[in-house]
């Protein structure tokens, strides 16, 4: 329904972490020790992660060059990126590691802010979500050879004013539905466009985009063709499609604790 594209990075292979840098291990410990640190901590916040307990973030502002290319190696890039744009102008790249469930995070103000953070997504993703300031979805009238977008927009505006964290997500799918351009056309003038836009790229891609009204995203799935195999909205919480989930999270601590005692220790 809604289309918007991103840059696209090149993804590491889920698991395919390199050997960090062209140092050796007793070099890496003597001129990277705030950067060791800094994953040592990660690995350990990953490992204590719970779906109700918030991110834990671990700056990158104090570290060096070497120290920061050293934790980029490591973590290395993973399936998902995307943007989040404030209403004050300043715009988040977002990359998940190759580890899930830990991202980096770039942030592009009057200065740069860096960041590693661990949890199911980065929480800017969820503040931007909850601060769209439209909660109503306000339905015009149709036009000429629209077939059945009012009603579909009816039920959006229902499921949207009255879906409370804790609900589970409710998903409308137009692959399934008789919708002509125009009804399409209409629907996505209707929701508008949020601030928020994630690619996961696994064995094809999947397109997470907030809409303008809050809580109601499009969640599109393309092959490796590129054509659009499953085109839904979707009413709740952050799609669970970009979300890590705690075994992820568990098992990313395990694999860094292995990666710093194999090279760091």
């Amino acid at each position: 329904m809604i289309e918007e594209s991103l840059v696209h990075s090149s993804l590491t292979a889920a698991g395919a972490v390199a050997k960090p840098a062209s140092l050796n291990g007793v070099e890496l410990v003597r001129n990277c020790p705030k950067a060791i640190a800094l994953l040592s901590s990660v690995a350990a916040a990953a490992a204590g992660q719970r779906r109700e307990v918030p991110t834990r973030l671990f700056r990158l502002g104090n570290l060096t060059d070497l120290e920061r290319k050293l934790i980029a190696d490591v973590l290395g890039e993973g399936e998902i990126v995307g943007v989040v744009a404030s209403p004050c102008g300043s715009v988040a790249q977002i990359q998940e590691s190759a580890l899930a469930g830990i991202w980096r995070v770039r942030i592009e103000t009057d200065a740069v802010h860096e960041y590693v953070e661990v949890g199911a997504i980065p929480q800017i993703v969820r503040r931007a979500a909850n601060d769209l300031t439209l909660s109503d979805l306000l339905i015009g009238a149709a036009p000429d050879g629209a077939m059945n977008v009012l009603p579909v927009l009816a039920e959006i505006r229902e499921r949207a004013l009255t879906w409370r964290p804790g609900m589970r997500s409710q998903i409308i799918n137009f692959t399934l539905l008789p919708m002509s351009p125009v009804d399409l056309a209409f629907l996505q003038q209707s929701v508008g466009n949020g601030p928020i836009q994630l690619i996961s790229r696994g064995y094809g891609t999947c397109r997470v985009l907030a809409t303008g009204i809050r809580n109601v995203w499009s969640v599109q799935f393309f092959n490796v063709m590129d054509t659009i195999i499953l085109d839904t909205l979707e009413v709740g919480g952050v799609p669970t499609v970009a979300l890590a989930a705690e075994e992820d999270l568990w098992d990313s601590a395990e694999r860094l604790q292995e990666i710093i005692k194999a090279y760091f220790e």
